[in-house]
């Protein structure tokens, strides 16, 4: 079974900003999982587990999950072959 790239790669792309905006805010409000949180601070540049930094973590998230994701499903179906 071959997967469709694009939308594989959009399904994971939402996902991902999904996550980062919702743990941000969670993070930044609460304190929960913030050592955790600080991890992306020094993956993603400008970054940071603020409230405002939630918006940018939202857009890191789309993009980087969507390339990855791409990647993934496209080297899948070229092993699919």
């Amino acid at each position: 079974m071959m997967l469709n790239t694009k939308k594989f790669a959009l399904a994971a792309g939402i996902f991902w900003s999904a996550f980062m905006f919702i743990f941000t805010i969670i993070s930044a409000g609460t304190g929960y999982a913030f050592d955790f949180m600080h991890l992306f601070v020094q993956i993603y540049p400008g970054y940071d587990v603020t409230y405002m930094g939630s918006i940018l973590g939202l857009v890191y998230g789309f993009f980087d999950g969507f390339i990855g994701c791409y990647i993934f499903a496209w080297l899948y179906n070229k092993l699919q072959k």
